[in-house]
């Protein structure tokens, strides 16, 4: 092959040098030559000419912290407002220290009122304050509920018997509540412990706190006490479930 054409094909081969303020080429000659040239690739590495090199952020880019304070609230039923006001310290004291949001009491709107704060470094910390305090609400103990804060996989999940099955009524729905707790609550203890999920059967409201996957197989469990299977028949399936989540995990 002659030497002319091996040249060319090897001037194509090269990569184009380009400034980023104009969007022309440049030939890497003149970058040493020229110092407005040198001082544009000057935080480049010299063996890759080619790295981008942008201009600092201006104060209009950069998003200042506690600029505008985000807020959630919290509605508190009747009957659970003189459990809040006995256990409010315990609430409190998670949420302001560890995730630095401000928390109020509403005494007049029977609400719980929460507020970033300029300390607040976490994202999602105000969105897991609410669900914290509405898992309280709802029945959970705190110490289950705390793991709300500390876990980024946790989810509530709210259903009633009638969305299951729509025609109990009077002492078939008593049964059917009373088939999902079993003898001292033996049958919920059992479908939590299966299942690393927290359940609260407050008459025909159903609440489960866990992972994803875990409340869909407690869920799936629960249902079809409420249809009307014996325990035993569950019991059996829900080992094979959880025996098969173990091994996939």
């Amino acid at each position: 092959m002659p030497k002319a054409k091996k040249k060319e094909e090897e001037e194509e081969e090269k990569d184009a040098v380009v400034d980023n303020k104009t969007g022309k080429e440049v030939d890497e000659s003149d970058v040493a030559d020229d110092p407005k040239l040198k001082a544009l690739f000057a935080d480049a590495n010299p063996n890759d000419p080619l790295r981008p090199i942008f201009a600092p952020l201006g104060k209009h880019d950069v998003v200042e912290k506690g600029q505008k304070a985000m807020y959630r609230k919290v509605n508190v039923p009747a009957h659970r407002f003189s459990l809040l006001k006995e256990h409010w310290m315990a609430l409190y004291t998670p949420v302001t220290k560890q995730m630095k949001i401000d928390m109020r009491m509403n005494l007049k709107l029977r609400k719980v009122e929460l507020k970033t704060t300029d300390k607040t470094d976490d994202e999602s910390a105000l969105q897991k304050s609410a669900d914290f305090i509405q898992a309280f609400v709802l029945g959970f103990e705190i110490q289950d509920a705390v793991a709300l804060l500390r876990l980024d996989d946790l989810y509530l999940e709210c259903f009633e018997v009638k969305d299951v099955k729509q025609t109990l009524r009077g002492e078939h729905m008593s049964r059917g509540i009373g088939r999902l707790a079993g003898k001292s609550g033996k049958t919920k203890y059992t479908i939590e412990n299966a299942t690393r999920t927290r359940i609260v059967i407050a008459d025909q409201h159903i609440r489960i706190l866990g992972s994803f996957q875990n409340i869909k197989v407690a869920r799936d469990a629960l249902c079809a006490l409420i249809m009307g299977s014996p325990p035993g028949k569950v019991y059996s399936r829900l080992r094979t479930v959880t025996a098969r989540l173990a091994e996939r995990f």
